[in-house]
């Protein structure tokens, strides 16, 4: 039987695994997007807390899970998509 965390609390976990990675400013992770070619990008931790974001660390959970070969967070979305959907977001 497991337990199950809040969004919220499971970002904030997911984001500490990340956050060692050099390179970036401080309130801010990286994640890798795309298809075949991954591309790094850096975008602010108050993205997190969004809905929107949550449902795509939960896609990125289930297809490739949290240990990525590259040291990064994927994020299961094409380059545009992801940079589409981020500017959405308020930070």
């Amino acid at each position: 039987m497991g337990i199950k965390m809040s969004p919220l609390i499971q970002s904030t976990r997911i984001l500490r695994m990340f956050s060692n990675f050099g390179g970036v400013p401080k309130g801010h992770c990286a994640v890798y997007v795309g298809e075949s070619q991954k591309k790094r990008l850096v975008m602010p931790i108050s993205y997190l807390s969004q809905p929107l974001f949550q449902d795509l660390l939960t896609q990125a959970e289930e297809q490739f899970g949290f240990n990525h070969p590259m040291g990064g967070l994927t994020i299961p979305c094409k380059e545009d998509v992801f940079v589409h959907l981020t500017s959405r977001l308020r930070s």
